[in-house]
């Protein structure tokens, strides 16, 4: 099994996170972000990994902290699992429609770090979720799972199915780009032969 366990603790946050990419999508979050528990359990859902996170906060100023910490602990532990990327496809992209939001995500499992993000949410916040943190979670996974990730946003008006797209088009890139290539067999995805 291809899995990954990170135990964060700062200051600010404490975090733990298990995750395993070979899974069923079964899901156990708690992070005291009710929003943010929602697009963790789109990520398991549609990626299949499965996901255990319990995070403690300092939600009581914002969920920045948490929100961004949650990220960082989920990148560690998608790069663990990961290890080398030997016998990954290495590539994934997704376009996920959620009524008429339409969210497009281009993953490539390279070992550097990059986003490229293009979602306009029209609200700043969601219930109690502000939305500029969605970027912020995309960072935060993308530099620490070593992913460069393209997230464009192609139509949509409602924030919630503009956020809500963007995760099932991430679940399914990932998913797309983790799963073993069986014509690739042990081999790295790479004419380099290493990604990092």
């Amino acid at each position: 099994m291809r899995t990954g366990s990170i135990h964060r603790v700062t200051g600010e946050t404490d975090v733990c996170v298990s995750l395993g990419l070979d899974g069923s999508g079964r899901c156990e979050v708690n992070t005291g972000v009710p929003f943010l528990n929602h697009m963790l359990h789109q990520i398991s859902s549609h990626s299949l990994i499965n996901l255990e996170i319990k995070a403690i906060g300092d939600t009581h100023i914002d969920d920045h902290h948490t929100n961004e910490d949650v990220g960082i602990a989920v990148g560690q532990a998608l790069a663990l699992a990961l290890g080398d990327r030997r016998g990954i496809h290495r590539f994934g992209h997704f376009v996920a429609p959620l009524d008429e939001a339409l969210v497009q995500v281009a993953l490539d499992c390279s070992g550097r770090p990059h986003l490229s993000y293009g979602l306009t949410i029209p609200a700043q916040k969601i219930g109690s979720y502000d939305t500029e943190l969605v970027k912020e979670f995309f960072v935060a996974v993308s530099n620490n799972a070593g992913l460069t990730l393209h997230i464009r946003q192609l139509d949509g008006v409602n924030s919630h199915h503009i956020v809500e797209a963007c995760f099932k088009a991430f679940a399914r890139a990932l998913r797309q780009a983790t799963e073993l290539d069986l014509r690739r067999a042990d081999a790295v995805p790479s004419s380099k032969g290493v990604l990092a």
